[in-house]
């Protein structure tokens, strides 16, 4: 196992870490929460910058990357709306885009077609990380708002981008 796809295992393994001391409710445990988050957010950057440079692009990193990534996001804002912080709504927004491109993706395999990242789903990924981040912190009720909007905007577009791109994918299905 090269040492992207190990730090994809990392950050997967970190998942149930950061949920247990989320629960555990100890004094500084969103701290600890914050810290761990922001690690594995770091990996997802690395990884993918360590594979590209060195030409260690596996299958394996093909598929468990961007399931690390999804299982990260959704744990912390499953915790969200646990809490009360963040609407049901706008979690179903990104679990539903999510499945949705997956799908597209699944089908595009069938006819010998990768669809890569896009520009914007990077970008939704790198402003949901970031606005994950700041809701955990005494942000004000305004900001948190903020945040919330952020990730439901940047995760609408670029699902919608996905599949504008790719409508010959779906006539052709």
């Amino acid at each position: 196992m090269n040492l992207p796809n190990k730090l994809t295992m990392l950050r997967i393994l970190l998942i149930p870490v950061f949920m247990v001391v989320l629960y555990w409710d100890f004094p500084g445990a969103t701290w600890v929460a914050v810290a761990i988050f922001i690690v594995a957010s770091f990996t997802d950057l690395l990884d993918g910058k360590i594979a590209r440079k060195y030409n260690l692009v596996t299958d394996f990193g093909k598929f468990a990357d961007p399931l690390a990534d999804k299982m990260l996001v959704t744990a912390a804002l499953l915790w969200f709306v646990e809490i009360g912080q963040m609407p049901a709504w706008a979690l179903l927004i990104v679990l539903v885009r999510e499945f949705a491109v997956s799908g597209l993706r699944m089908i595009a395999s069938d006819k010998g077609r990768v669809i890569a990242a896009g520009w914007s789903g990077k970008v939704k990924t790198a402003s949901t990380m970031v606005c994950i981040v700041l809701m955990f912190l005494p942000i004000p009720g305004w900001l948190n708002t903020v945040c919330v909007a952020v990730i439901a905007i940047t995760t609408l577009y670029s699902g919608v981008e996905y599949f504008v791109l790719n409508r010959d994918i779906i006539a052709t299905a």
